[in-house]
């Protein structure tokens, strides 16, 4: 999905709002402001179903080891009418027990559904709407925007209402611009294509990537010229990549 343009290369909006192609040729008004107020309500309700499965999950603590349910409700039958002077089985403690938390268990596990849905609408909409938006993949990607999220797509989780992004050891990725910081989602994307083995059929031809680091002057067989100025505008991941290029020739 790229955002529609017209003649002179202008974003074309209606109602303000910019227009994107789906790869099949429909075309959408991305209402940012819609799209961010449900993350944030999602997110709210998120939070708020957690809390309250973290509040169940504590209590149930309380009750570990407990596991017939039935002969707890018999337990608790029995010792309801039970007289002050009667002992209880020692057996009987354990279902007393085990009925105690499957009850508080029932009462949350709801909650922990609901919770879990949540999860995921709020992965949907964040993450994946960041795929659909992404830049990179319009100006350098040639496979369709869905291939790319079921790529790359396990490397993006949502933390703390924020899109973190990590590798294949669960190493979060951090921006090759920005020292001692995470990556964007668009440093992260650019960071995981570049080290794919099939990169190169990932991304477009060099005549159309590289942030305006076209062929001039290069002959036949894939071979093109860069300058030194296209080739500082280019990400750190590019650069490397630019550099090792047998194909590329680096001038002034």
């Amino acid at each position: 999905m790229k955002l529609k343009l017209d003649d002179q290369g202008h974003v074309v909006l209606t109602d303000g709002k910019p227009v994107y192609i789906h790869d099949d040729g429909r075309e959408i008004a991305f209402d940012g402001a819609q799209a961010f107020g449900k993350i944030g309500q999602l997110t709210g309700e998120n939070t708020a179903y957690k809390r309250r499965f973290e509040e169940a999950e504590t209590k149930l603590k309380t009750f570990e080891g407990i596991t017939d349910p039935d002969a707890a409700m018999k337990a608790l039958n029995t010792v309801k009418n039970l007289d002050d002077k009667k002992l209880i089985d020692a057996g009987e403690v354990d279902k007393i027990k085990q009925a105690a938390i499957d009850s508080v268990k029932s009462q949350y596990e709801p909650y922990v559904t609901k919770s879990k849905e949540l999860e995921q609408q709020l992965y949907s909409e964040k993450i994946g709407g960041a795929f659909a938006r992404s830049k990179y993949i319009g100006e350098k990607v040639a496979i369709p925007t869905d291939f790319v999220q079921a790529t790359f797509g396990k490397h993006f989780t949502i933390e703390g209402g924020n899109i973190v992004a990590k590798d294949a050891n669960g190493n979060q990725l951090f921006s090759p611009t920005r020292a001692g910081e995470h990556a964007n989602f668009e440093e992260a994307l650019s960071i995981l294509v570049e080290s794919h083995p099939q990169r190169d059929s990932i991304l477009k031809g060099s005549g159309a990537s590289g942030g305006g680091a076209q062929g001039g002057g290069g002959s036949g067989g894939g071979k093109r010229t860069v300058t030194r100025a296209q080739f500082g505008a280019l990400s750190p991941a590019e650069q490397a990549s630019t550099a090792r290029d047998p194909n590329v020739t680096i001038t002034d």
